[in-house]
């Protein structure tokens, strides 16, 4: 079952920290997202394998706009 990683506000993209294949835990930091002057990391919800990214650094983002999926 995969497990999408929902943009939880608008913003840009600074930062990737992941490829797809990259396994990953619940708890580490996927991505780094900037609102409002402030930088946001982004975590894994689950343990799995990064099936897709969506983004790219410089990318803008909106609400719930899906930037990863982990299976």
């Amino acid at each position: 079952m995969s497990t999408e990683i929902l943009s939880p506000m608008p913003g840009t993209i600074i930062e990737v920290q992941v490829n797809p294949g990259d396994e990953v835990v619940e708890g580490q930091e996927l991505l780094v997202l900037e609102a409002m002057k402030m930088e946001n990391p982004i975590v894994a919800t689950t343990d799995g394998k990064i099936k897709e990214i969506n983004v790219k650094v410089d990318d803008k983002v909106a609400t719930k706009q899906v930037m990863l999926v982990i299976e």
